[in-house]
């Protein structure tokens, strides 16, 4: 099983929108031990244990718009069908620190995704999409998704991130109805 989080590489982008991604794989690593992150797959990798199942962690390096580079690679390594592989990424058009999962379906502009579509070959991967609402205009997104979270924001991203590490073992064990329940719990 592989967890993948979408976002761009270095400090500047470290708390930006786009970046949520990136945000939560950190978490889920720090959570359940797992060991400091190589350069792997054109990302930074570490692998280790969630509910008794062996999980990769991934962080493509390859900027956002061909993430998909590094996912392909590692899911070519390790054998993995699309269906063994989660992504969490930020999504536009969901209100600010709502949590959904979807399977498969269109790239919805997302360029994150978009990569992995064409560099996957299937759309069928697991999907948990971390809202971070539309900023009301499309030629202000870029400017939007690659600024940093406001200081007022800050709970309820914590409360988010939380509730992805606390309860990231549903999502191995394949209990998504019970992992959206949480999420809805920890984020109100």
């Amino acid at each position: 099983m592989l967890f993948v989080g979408l976002g761009n590489p270095g400090d500047k982008y470290l708390k930006n929108r786009h970046n949520v991604g990136f945000m939560a794989i950190d978490a889920i690593a720090s959570s359940y031990n797992f060991p400091p992150f190589k350069s792997k797959f054109q990302g930074h990798y570490s692998e280790g244990m969630i509910a008794g199942k062996k999980v990769g962690l991934l962080k493509p390096t390859t900027f956002m718009n061909e993430s998909g580079r590094s996912v392909g690679a590692a899911a070519k390594f390790y054998k993995l069908d699309v269906s063994q592989i989660t992504v969490f990424h930020d999504e536009l058009d969901i209100d600010p620190f709502k949590v959904k999962i979807k399977v498969g379906g269109g790239h919805a502009g997302h360029n994150g995704l978009r990569s992995m579509d064409a560099h996957l070959g299937n759309k069928n991967y697991r999907r948990i999409r971390l809202g971070i609402g539309h900023p009301g205009d499309k030629s202000r997104v870029s400017g939007y998704v690659l600024s940093d979270f406001a200081k007022a924001e800050q709970t309820k991203l914590e409360d988010m991130i939380w509730g992805i590490e606390k309860y990231a073992e549903l999502l191995v064990s394949d209990k998504q109805d019970d992992f959206m329940t949480r999420m809805a719990e920890a984020v109100r």
